[in-house]
């Protein structure tokens, strides 16, 4: 059985499916995007985007293709608790309208680097979107590889050739669309999703038995019995506490720091609009996500009461193996169809991310002087460079493709989350500040990722290490105390205070925050920015210490 090729035997009504897939979103995506003009209107959709379209959309989002496949993978294989993760992740929206979302778009930022180059300089602002860029094509390099998987499995192609396809349909449908049609596409991809994930697999539950099928997400506790006999260790937490902290600085401070994750919020009509958008974001990403792990829980209820094996080449295919077993083959269809508008919703956000990275926040902080028509030129080849890159990272994947999006996590939170952080809420924070954390934090965290030196890691365990869950436990706080303890230092120094701004720089914090006047013991506590160092110290040498995974 390990050896069985998992694809459907009649790919033409799949085809159908993909390319009635394919059309709608072009369409709609051309349709909104016609009416661009400026650069606002290509990355923000000239903010003009309603709560519950909004909220969709960045539900739609955050989920991507690694939702469907790459995740359930991990759960058949290694049945690693996601719950806990899925907890960690999707605070993220909500934690950015809260803790600066609010504060960025009362600046009239539509971009997180946007608000590190106004708050820190230029070189600061390069820096940041150097890797900036680097977090967005790892996160749509996940997305490349499960369309390409899906493809493979809807036609019974080659990789390679799926990946091609794929993607070559991809940068097309982003590069036509912008923001207006990504955002549109997204709200109603997410409706995709979410049937298309839910009712199959409620299917699936009641084929095997479980009486709580008619709502998938919560109710498949009466297959737990049956599970514990056959896999009595599913339930059991398999790392030490360590493990478990580490999500907080991997997942939850690097959501913060995602480029595309920021920009939906700037896309809202306005603040109030964003916050109701923050509600329908939780509500249809709480439903789905606690779905994919009923889907894992299945596969592996599957596999155990069976005894069939499903092989780790095959473990990102699992959703869809799923549906080839247990329902017709049209279903797995839609399914396909779904999970190929789960990667391209977060595709979408990846790219637009990327093209804003290159055309705004690099090229045009150089060049300022650059029409408004070659601004939204550029942005368009940016698009389609950042979605051609990802094709061809793709080509080589890593064994999971969940692992590259969550690496891609803790690269966001060790470079862009404490520089937005810190300077919203603290005026001390400086360019030198900003520049050593993002260089020496940054370039840390790329060092003891297994990708690049293998020999250099930190726990030793290879998950833990590819996932970024270790390297970030120790690069984020180092990258606050960097920040903190730089910035403190140099802003006495009287040899640099000619290369700082200082008067500007806290009379922008007192902006954004809706102030008129300047206090200057309005956000500039000492004892704030010592106790968070003391507790980034801890931190940092707890995560050196032996991991005992």
């Amino acid at each position: 059985m390990e050896d069985q090729l998992w694809q459907l035997s009649n790919p033409v009504i799949g085809i159908i499916f993909v390319v009635a897939t394919f059309a709608l979103f072009y369409i709609v995506g051309w349709v909104s995007n016609r009416a661009s003009k400026s650069v606002e209107d290509l990355y923000a959709a000239g903010g003009g985007v309603g709560p519950i379209t909004n909220g969709l959309a960045m539900a739609s989002t955050y989920m991507s293709l690694a939702t469907f496949l790459g995740v359930t993978g991990l759960i058949l294989n290694l049945q690693a608790p996601f719950i806990l993760l899925w907890i960690q992740m999707i605070l993220a929206i909500p934690l950015i309208t809260i803790i600066y979302g609010t504060s960025l778009r009362r600046m009239g930022a539509f971009s997180p680097t946007h608000f590190v180059r106004e708050r820190y300089g230029v070189s600061a602002s390069i820096i940041a979107a150097l890797f900036m860029i680097l977090v967005s094509i790892m996160y749509a390099l996940g997305q490349m590889i499960g369309i390409a998987v899906t493809f493979e499995t809807l036609l019974g192609i080659p990789y390679m050739t799926g990946l091609i396809i794929g993607g070559l349909l991809i940068v097309g449908y982003v590069t036509i669309g912008g923001m207006s049609g990504a955002t549109n596409n997204a709200a109603i991809q997410m409706v995709i999703i979410a049937l298309m994930f839910i009712v199959p697999l409620g299917a699936i539950m009641k084929a095997m038995g479980g009486t709580g099928w008619y709502f998938p997400p919560l109710l498949y506790a009466d297959m737990v019995p049956a599970m514990l006999e056959a896999m009595p260790t599913f339930f059991d937490y398999q790392y030490s506490s360590k493990w478990y902290f580490a999500l907080i600085p991997a997942f939850t401070i690097g959501a913060l720091g995602l480029p595309h994750l920021a920009m939906r919020i700037y896309t809202a009509s306005s603040l109030k609009s964003a916050r109701q958008a923050m509600v329908w974001f939780a509500l249809v990403l709480g439903l789905v996500f606690s779905a994919t792990y009923a889907m894992g829980f299945a596969g592996v209820f599957f596999t155990q009461t069976e005894g069939v094996a499903i092989s780790q080449a095959d473990a990102d295919k699992l959703t869809i193996i799923l549906n080839l077993v247990y329902n017709p083959e049209w279903v797995t269809a839609l399914v396909i169809a779904g999970a190929i508008s789960a990667g391209l919703s977060t595709l979408s956000g990846n790219l637009l991310a990327i093209g804003a990275l290159i055309s705004q926040d690099i090229v045009t902080t150089l060049k300022p002087n650059l029409t408004n028509s070659m601004k939204v030129k550029l942005g368009y080849f940016s698009i389609a460079g950042g979605g051609v890159a990802s094709v061809l990272l793709a080509i080589n994947p890593p064994d999971f493709l969940v692992v590259s999006i969550l690496w891609a996590f803790g690269l966001a939170g060790v470079t862009n989350a404490p520089l937005i952080l810190m300077g919203v809420w603290w005026k001390e924070a400086n360019r030198f500040g900003a520049i050593a954390a993002s260089v020496v934090a940054g370039g840390l965290y790329v060092v003891v990722s297994p990708f690049v030196f293998p020999s250099i890691v930190i726990s030793g365990h290879g998950l833990t290490d590819g996932m970024g869950i270790s390297g970030a436990m120790l690069a984020v706080p180092l990258s606050f105390l960097l920040l903190i303890v730089v910035s403190y230092i140099t802003n006495r120094m009287p040899s640099l205070q000619s290369k700082l701004s200082t008067a500007e720089d806290h009379k922008l914090v007192e902006r954004i925050h809706g102030w008129t006047d300047v206090n200057p013991t309005r956000y500039n506590s000492r004892f704030g920015a010592a106790i968070i160092s003391i507790i980034c110290i801890g931190v940092a040498v707890w995560a050196i210490m032996p991991w005992n995974l």
